[in-house]
């Protein structure tokens, strides 16, 4: 078997990268290379000799054809523009996000044109595919009404990779994930940037000013979990997806204020103290138009699970990125 991961040099790309090589095997074969497709990558990357990286643009054609070789087995689709880099610059957004997809999408299509079988394509959608007059609880039957240019350009992306599938030229299946918390590193240019940061820069000593009130509500998935989601995703045969190639992955819901509490507690209260406020209205407008509650009977029928709770998801961030609280 033999692997792309689009967006490779990122934080969840990394992480499933090495998650995939601890494992030897995929979809009970076992993994032949593993090729990190980014425009840069982590200072520590494992050393395996199936692993190679490849540093480009995925929406130039022809170096998706590079990327992808004609042998390539199987696709994991995470690279993107952030949301809030593709509100503020509408043609990098539509270049990176419905432009990349295209040619990585067109690139398995000729892989298809001479291999036994379609090479399965995992694509990392979104929730800000919904928007706009929301019930309090969505659930599988509520039709996507994007109200930002990057969820528009991820349920473009889910049509596209849904469509290909019908037509045989790959075996798609597409993941709306959650707001991923917490993430190590710096701040990005994502609207949810806020929920990670408002975690971990108190965690490394450092006061943080949080964009967003303290009653702004998240639906999170850990790290962990969605690693585990898009490992499970590419394992489940086609069978169990039938039709509907896009699954709401399970969450948690919980407001910034509950994040800072769960964080006080484990941490102590003067780690706590540390957050601030300092609204920023094109955050909070972003940010505004996204759902915080689901009902994902299907994604746990299917066997994708949620984080027990916020508490966990501390923790588990702490141990993993051996973070000392002070």
């Amino acid at each position: 078997m033999k692997i792309v991961i689009t967006g490779g040099g990122g934080f969840i790309g990394f992480k499933l990268a090495k998650a995939l090589l601890a494992r030897r095997t995929l979809a009970a074969e076992k993994i032949a290379r593993l090729t990190l497709v980014d425009q840069a990558f982590p200072a520590d990357l494992p050393k395996d000799p199936r692993l190679e990286t490849l540093a480009g643009d995925i929406s130039d054609p022809e170096f998706a054809a590079r990327a992808i070789a004609a042998d390539t087995t199987s696709i994991f689709h995470l690279a993107a523009v952030v949301s809030g880099a593709a509100e503020s610059d509408f043609d990098l957004g539509m270049r990176v996000n419905l432009g990349g997809i295209r040619c990585v999408l067109e690139q398995a299509r000729r892989i298809c044109d001479t291999a036994a079988r379609p090479p399965r394509f995992v694509f990392a959608s979104s929730v800000a595919a919904f928007g706009g007059e929301l019930p309090e609880v969505l659930d599988d039957s509520t039709t996507p009404a994007p109200q930002t240019s990057y969820g528009s350009q991820k349920v473009i992306g889910e049509y596209a990779v849904s469509d290909y599938s019908r037509k045989g030229f790959i075996d798609g299946r597409s993941l709306r994930l959650p707001t991923i918390v917490v993430r190590p590193g710096k701040p990005n240019a994502a609207a949810s940037s806020f929920a990670s940061a408002v975690v971990r820069e108190p965690l490394n000593g450092v006061a943080y000013e949080c964009p967003v009130g303290p009653e702004t509500g998240v639906w999170l998935l850990s790290p962990r979990r969605v690693v585990e989601a898009f490992i499970l995703a590419h394992e489940l045969p086609a069978s169990a997806w039938g039709s509907n190639r896009v699954v709401n992955l399970p969450g948690i819901t919980v407001t910034v204020a509950e994040m800072i509490a769960a964080m006080g507690k484990i941490a102590g209260s003067h780690v706590a103290k540390r957050v601030s406020w300092k609204p920023d209205a094109r955050i909070e407008a972003i940010v505004k138009t996204w759902p915080v509650r689901f009902a994902t009977p299907r994604a746990l029928a299917l066997g994708f699970k949620a984080d027990p709770g916020i508490y966990a998801v501390i923790r588990d961030y702490i141990a993993d990125e051996g973070v000392k609280t002070s």
